[in-house]
């Protein structure tokens, strides 16, 4: 079974809107057992959108369409739809009158605008909006289902669960589609390709691997298809317990969780608490970690210091000390992680310093270089690194790399 997803208005292409619609659709389709094979976003324009539309017929099974049915001018496409399936606009009393509640209920006076959306063309399926005023259509044509819904997402989902997936999962035969996320960090995506080349190689026929890389996380994702949900369950098993087996030292957690969600379950687990000291990443490895519910059980605070001045008075780290190996320095690193773990009377302490960029690099540190250091009772940890120039990105992946030494540091013995 095949999908496309079609999503209208100029302000998705001009970066104005994020699409989350086609994301979450298109995850919603795959549950069902669809293969959503094009995702189309295209202007405010007759032209553009007949030509999507025309694009797809026939060539799938179903159509899901979102946006562009708001009560304003610019929100043409009922009227393109009734162009595409020769029909014509008429008024649906029952959307008229869910319009009147709603209005009335929110105490906003119907206007023109408004009653505009009560018509609809003539010809398609109406699937009732209870959190909006534009309604869903339904239509069918030579062997293809097309869904026109609001751009706004809740309404969106609304009508998806409401109506569309469960009209779907009726008349279509699914098949099982299950999808199994592995998260790992530590090695670069060709590097990680390369260890499991073997691997990919012994995959049953129905199982593909994907990989997904996004800041230094590479997130290898089984997606098995087949009809029996029990047996493809056992063999998506089968096969994380050989990645498991092949890369133990990269593979840090499941079902998409971030690093700091795991570091949390394990520092909850064995009832510590952590703290961080840091220079170059500026305060975001506690803005990820305290981006966790239930993190103030675990985490004491950080101390940002950004400059010399602030890991000398605050961290007691010499002025010698600093002068003679500088700030990026494992010298200076393994002592802000002491200092500020003594300070926090915490059980770990990540410590960070670098050079995030786009200036202030040498050839001995070069822009994109980072130290960083955890310490605890086990002992003081420390590791260099060297990233890329775009200080950004750079905040992000020594912010990772850092929370994934932190992370090897809990589950040492």
């Amino acid at each position: 079974m095949k999908a496309a997803i079609i999503t209208i208005g100029d302000e998705i292409l001009i970066g104005q809107t994020v699409d989350t619609n086609s994301a979450w659709i298109g995850s919603e389709l795959s549950k069902s057992g669809f293969d959503v094979y094009r995702i189309i976003s295209v202007h405010d324009a007759k032209d553009d959108i007949l030509y999507a539309l025309n694009e797809v017929i026939g060539k799938t099974d179903v159509v899901l369409i979102t946006g562009g049915l708001g009560p304003t001018s610019d929100d043409i496409t009922k009227p393109v739809l009734c162009e595409f399936f020769n029909t014509h606009l008429v008024e649906n009393t029952q959307v008229m009158r869910m319009i009147e509640e709603m209005m009335k209920r929110r105490n906003n006076p119907m206007n023109e605008n408004n009653r505009r959306q009560s018509y609809v063309p003539e010809s398609c399926k109406v699937l009732t909006n209870a959190t909006g005023t534009a309604p869903g259509m339904w239509f069918e044509k030579e062997g293809t289902i097309f869904i026109s819904m609001p751009g706004v997402p809740h309404e969106m989902k609304y009508l998806m669960n409401e109506h569309i997936l469960p009209e779907l999962n009726k008349r279509f035969t699914s098949q099982i589609i299950l999808h199994r996320n592995i998260m790992t960090y530590g090695t670069f995506e060709a590097r990680l390709a390369e260890i499991l080349t073997d691997f990919e190689k012994g995959l049953p026929v129905n199982i593909k691997l994907a990989y997904l890389p996004s800041s230094g996380v590479i997130k290898l994702r089984l997606t098995g298809r087949g009809d029996n949900q029990k047996k493809l369950h056992e063999q998506i098993s089968q096969q994380v317990d050989i990645l498991y087996k092949t890369i133990p030292e990269f593979i840090y957690g499941e079902n998409e969780d971030p690093l700091e969600k795991v570091i949390g379950d394990l520092l909850i687990q064995k009832k510590q608490t952590l703290c961080t000291a840091e220079s170059c990443t500026g305060g975001e490895i506690a803005h990820l970690i305290t981006g966790i519910p239930g993190s103030s059980g675990y985490f004491k605070g950080s101390v940002i210091a950004y400059s010399n001045a602030v890991k000398s008075a605050v961290l007691k780290v010499p002025d010698d000390i600093i002068a003679k190996y500088g700030a990026v320095s494992e010298e200076v690193i393994r002592l802000m992680a002491d200092e500020t773990r003594k300070l926090m009377q915490a059980d770990y302490c990540i410590a960070t310093s670098g050079i995030a960029g786009p200036d202030g690099g040498s050839d001995l540190k070069p822009v994109g270089t980072l130290w960083m250091a955890v310490s605890s009772e086990k002992g003081t940890i420390s590791e260099k690194r060297v990233f890329g120039t775009e200080r950004h990105a750079n905040i992000k992946r020594f912010s990772l790399a850092a929370l994934n030494l932190l992370r090897k540091q809990i589950i040492s013995r």
